[in-house]
């Protein structure tokens, strides 16, 4: 796609995909801390973020998305590392500044849910303020192409997020994102679909949904929004196989339990590749222009979404072939003694 710039990739129906969920990666990968879910990795181990923006890249990401989130003062006022805010998003920035241009991609600055914004108390706004204008203003510096505001439960947040952006962002394209409770409301009472068509007439560039919800159930959503904005949608559901009854992960019990999944066990409610192909499918017919996956995300499944966008990745050169398996294949390619011999074994069926 070249050094082609974020509007111009919207232009008539175009599409981006986004790779996000750098949090529950590491984590599982043993580098980050469940509970806080602070990126203290981004100075601790520098080089596996770098190695995690370039997979996302190869899975076929257009866009290096900063590991700034939860980077802010607050969340770092929880693991005493207030001192690191500049060192930790200037470190995050300029990996992914520099993993974008070596891959001819985009690379986005991120701010998020606050954890101090109370819609309900005014005196909450200022410091939620604050924390949005130290990373914008960061990432503006470090040359974000875009500004992402995300996760998002609470309209007022977001459209603060927003505001924050156009005043400090210095122009700067933005994408906001609501996080969907388990009914279709925010949590200061704004229907999710209305506060989706508010933020594009306060000016936002991309609305739609990310994290909360799998993709069944954020899907339906969509749907809707879709119907009433005009401008690009995004869609980025978290990687967990949410239903009805249990519409959003915080809601996903354990398999024959009755205990929460969240957030230790969510490996048990993962999504299948078929699950992932077939949100792929949808959300492209559905004309959903920014798409990605959240929480959850590997870079098997981001290749998934990007092959059903029309991307043939570098890592599409290991999409599975299963004709090449010696059970579900073509038996005449493999030795005619061991298909033989495990037939017998098998009873004759594979």
């Amino acid at each position: 796609m070249g050094k082609t710039g974020f509007l111009e990739r919207l232009q008539n129906g175009g599409s981006i995909v986004v790779a996000e969920g750098y949090i529950f990666e590491l984590e599982r990968r043993g580098y980050l801390q469940a509970g806080s879910f602070v990126p203290e990795v981004v100075l601790e181990h520098p080089h596996l973020v770098r190695q995690l923006y370039e997979e996302f890249v190869h899975a076929g990401s257009d866009v290096v998305l900063a590991l700034t989130y939860y980077a802010h003062r607050e969340k770092l006022r929880v693991v005493g590392r207030e001192n690191d805010l500049d060192a930790m998003n200037r470190a995050a920035l300029k990996m992914a500044r520099e993993v974008a241009d070596e891959n001819d991609c985009l690379m986005a600055g991120n701010i998020c849910n606050s954890a101090v914004f109370i819609h309900s108390d005014e005196n909450t706004f200022l410091p939620t303020e604050n924390i949005f204008k130290e990373q914008i203003e960061i990432a503006v510096e470090l040359e974000a192409d875009f500004i992402v505001g995300e996760t998002f439960s609470c309209f007022a947040e977001a459209a603060l997020a927003l505001k924050c952006i156009q005043k400090y962002g210095q122009g700067l394209p933005s994408v906001i994102t609501l996080s969907a409770s388990a009914g279709d409301v925010l949590l200061d009472g704004y229907d999710t679909v209305d506060a989706c068509k508010k933020l594009e007439e306060a000016g936002a560039t991309v609305v739609g949904l990310n994290c909360g919800r799998g993709p069944r159930t954020m899907l339906p959503l969509l749907e809707k929004i879709k119907q009433v904005c005009s401008i690009p949608i995004a869609a980025l559901p978290v990687v967990y196989t949410t239903s009805s009854e249990e519409p959003h992960f915080f809601s996903l019990t354990i398999p024959d339990t009755k205990e929460r999944a969240f957030p230790l066990d969510l490996c048990s409610r993962m999504c299948s590749r078929k699950e992932i192909e077939e949100f792929g499918t949808k959300a492209n017919e559905l004309g959903i222009q920014y798409v990605g996956l959240c929480c959850g995300n590997s870079s098997n499944m981001l290749r998934i979404v990007a092959e059903k966008y029309g991307r043939t990745p570098p890592a599409s050169k290991y999409s599975p072939d299963m004709e090449k398996h010696y059970i579900y294949g073509d038996k005449t390619k493999f030795r005619k003694e061991f298909t033989e011999d495990l037939m017998a074994v098998k009873g004759g069926k594979f």
